[in-house]
């Protein structure tokens, strides 16, 4: 049993594996090497993706984060070390396809690279995964959907669920989607890894039916070993069943 097994096995009960087939895409991950708080190196980028392989996925977006105070990534960075992760995986002829987009901060310079459409977006809707800061709600968030918007993108909202400032106010929720906004996930969440605050909510919005797609937020490989536990899990067979969930789509 590994890690999440020993921390949550008494207060979780299990059903058999769902088959990650039916997602076909993992959205949000941090595989690109060297460049993020992700995997650190090209091996380790390779041991990440056979285990997505092992779970039933046949494709991952890969998100690298873009916050000019810490994480400078470009399009040109991040697809000269998506051509590298390429390279590999059909040197080793892995099973498995990748793509990258990134996950931008919701900072002034994400509004620069809107207005300029510098932005690395993916599926058949120029979806852009973006992300808020978690300790309190940007004031310009509305404008910046809009502006989004109105530059033909589909903002998605990463992992949705962990924006303490909205658990007591989830009509935050359904505003969002009023906005033209799509929510984003994260597996662990329904593990209890992010707290039992977060677990809650989750819960709450994969039950509203409100989820438009699922992500690893894969940084190393306890974030896999956290999809392998979820599986077994209910409520995340629930959400993967769930006929709107566009993972599949991408």
């Amino acid at each position: 049993m590994g890690i999440f097994g020993k921390l949550f096995a008494k207060k979780d009960s299990f059903i058999d594996p769902v088959d990650l087939k039916h997602l076909k895409t993992d959205l949000h991950s941090h595989l690109i090497p060297g460049i993020d708080d992700g995997s650190p190196d090209i091996e380790t980028s390779i041991i990440l993706l056979k285990k997505f392989i092992d779970l039933g996925y046949q494709k991952v977006i890969t998100t690298p984060h873009i916050m000019s105070d810490y994480y400078r990534n470009t399009p040109e960075i991040i697809n000269k070390g998506l051509d590298l992760v390429r390279k590999e995986i059909d040197a080793q002829k892995l099973p498995i396809e990748i793509d990258a987009a990134a996950e931008y901060n919701l900072e002034p310079n994400f509004i620069s690279l809107l207005k300029e459409k510098n932005i690395l977006s993916f599926g058949p809707q120029n979806y852009v995964l973006f992300e808020l800061s978690f300790f309190e709600e940007p004031p310009n968030l509305s404008e910046t959907i809009w502006l989004m918007r109105d530059q033909g993108y589909t903002p998605v909202l990463a992992h949705v669920e962990r924006y303490a400032y909205w658990h007591l106010d989830t009509d935050k929720y359904e505003e969002m989607l009023n906005r033209g906004v799509k929510l984003q996930l994260n597996i662990g969440s329904v593990t209890g890894a992010y707290g039992p605050e977060v677990k809650r909510v989750a819960n709450q919005l994969i039950k509203d039916n409100i989820i438009d797609f699922i992500g690893s937020d894969c940084h190393h490989e306890q974030h896999v070993e956290m999809i392998s536990y979820a599986s077994k899990l209910p409520i995340f067979h629930q959400l993967v069943h769930q006929r709107q969930l566009l993972n599949n789509s991408l």
